[in-house]
């Protein structure tokens, strides 16, 4: 069961990632068709073609490696300026591989169809069609987000109490079960029970979790407090002790340990190590319940969300000595190492093998597949080709040269000539080949592992 449940998972996010790839294939073919521009191919997928069908003028299919997907448009490289450049005079190398990229772009291109090609289109069209790709997956994995936060809802600390601890364990210790020499914790003493709702700390009203565990933190000694138990109020003293627990922040999120360039410190499993700070300790885990989110609320959180991805692209670099010595040193691999197709879909395997809930297991579900169309969203439109971003980069500068040549009357500067960059953008993708195999390697060799 627990294999059929594994393969069903990572069934779910490879079909997950899939559709996204091809919801933003979709947003470039969409926008390039309501401007005229003939498109070709739809792919999702690079390599061997292991499915298509035509439909009009456009080949629709899947290929064999899903790492992407393209859209293929014609003339999407502007014709070169001096025809020199291709005749008598002998090319560079640099300008060879250009001009093979620009004779790519006119391979399916008809006498009927001279007037549908990319590069005639003025620069906010191009800027349009490049943008829908990238915008389409912002719009999925904000609907995903706008789904789980104010329909399934997400899970949310509370001021009731959910487990009352025995004992007081140091935070460096071992332990997992109370012994005759470890003192009780003050909520055990006080006679604390799971389901009392902490009302007041020390005469301060405490309406939610995040202001009950600040009081408690900031308690020391003798304190009373407020309890609502089975719908009566009371009021009891507990003798609130010093402990070492982990650090947080104002919004009570847990501070982690950092090296001195500010990274963060791992331990043997690869987790983040928490920061510890000496605070008031009353010895219990507050209750989790499942809640749903405003419209407010929910566009808070999609938008550290999108600030995390962000954070992690320009990070991305940075990660790559980590995932080649995971893939072929051995080394620990960290919980927030970058994964690829096949450790998104070991990870949708792992969820579903754990026989949660349905509703956490679409929850978590539902958040990693967000997660990946923010991540596609944010990655292409890094100003680089062959990304979108780079496309983009093209039209806006065109649109600046041409505003200027306006300006001061001058003539019209044409077209900007991207394929100039085509070597830049073979570097690109054979770099982006070479980390995919690494994280191939380390995703079946030492993967990422939620639950592990």
């Amino acid at each position: 069961m627990v294999v059929l449940l594994t393969v069903v998972g990572i069934i779910l996010l490879v079909l997950g990632l899939l559709f996204s790839i091809a919801w933003h294939e979709l947003g470039h073919m969409a926008t390039a068709k309501m401007f005229g521009i003939k498109c070709t191919e739809f792919m999702v997928g690079f390599g061997k073609t292991l499915w298509s069908t035509r439909r009009g003028e456009t080949e629709y299919g899947v290929k064999a490696v899903p790492l992407g997907g393209f859209v293929r448009m014609v003339g999407m490289l502007p014709p070169a300026r001096r025809a020199e450049d291709q005749g008598a005079r002998r090319m560079s190398r640099w300008r060879a591989m250009a001009e093979d990229a620009r004779e790519a772009s006119y391979v399916e291109l008809s006498p009927e169809d001279e007037d549908r090609q990319f590069y005639q289109r003025s620069p906010w069209k191009r800027l349009i069609v490049m943008f829908a790709g990238p915008g389409m997956n912002l719009v999925l994995g904000t609907v995903l987000l706008g789904v789980l936060f104010m329909g399934v809802g997400v899970y949310q600390d509370t001021n009731e109490v959910g487990v009352v601890n025995e004992c007081v364990v140091p935070q460096s210790a071992s332990i997992t079960e109370c012994t005759d020499d470890l003192p009780p914790t003050p909520a055990h003493e006080a006679g604390l029970l799971p389901g009392d709702v902490v009302v007041s700390v020390g005469g301060t009203d405490t309406p939610d979790w995040a202001s009950a565990s600040r009081e408690i933190r900031e308690s020391d000694g003798p304190t009373e407090f407020g309890i609502e138990r089975d719908g009566e109020e009371l009021t009891t003293e507990v003798d609130i002790v010093q402990s070492e627990l982990p650090a947080r922040d104002q919004a009570g999120e847990i501070v982690y340990e950092t090296d001195e360039d500010g990274d963060n410190v791992y331990d043997e499993s690869g987790r983040r190590i928490p920061a510890v700070e000496t605070v008031g300790f009353l010895g219990i885990h507050f209750a989790k319940e499942r809640g749903t989110l405003t419209v407010a609320e929910s566009a808070g959180e999609v938008g550290e969300m999108l600030v995390g991805v962000g954070h992690a692209i320009v990070a991305l670099p940075s990660k790559v000595p980590e995932v080649f010595g995971a893939a072929f040193l051995g080394e620990q691999r960290t919980e927030d190492s970058p994964v690829g197709i096949v450790g998104i879909s070991r990870i949708g395997g792992e969820i579903m093998s754990q026989g949660l809930p349905l509703v956490d297991t679409a929850a978590m579900m539902i958040s990693i597949l967000a997660g990946v169309n923010f991540f596609l969203f944010a990655f292409n439109m890094v100003p680089i080709l062959p990304l979108d971003g780079g496309h983009m980069a093209g039209a806006i500068w065109e649109s600046i040269k041409r505003w200027t040549a306006r300006l001061f009357k001058r003539p019209d500067p044409g077209p900007v000539d991207i394929a100039l960059l085509t070597p830049v953008a073979y570097v690109v993708v054979a770099c982006f080949l070479v980390f995919s195999v690494i994280l191939l390697v380390a995703d079946l060799v030492n993967p990422v592992l939620l639950f592990g």
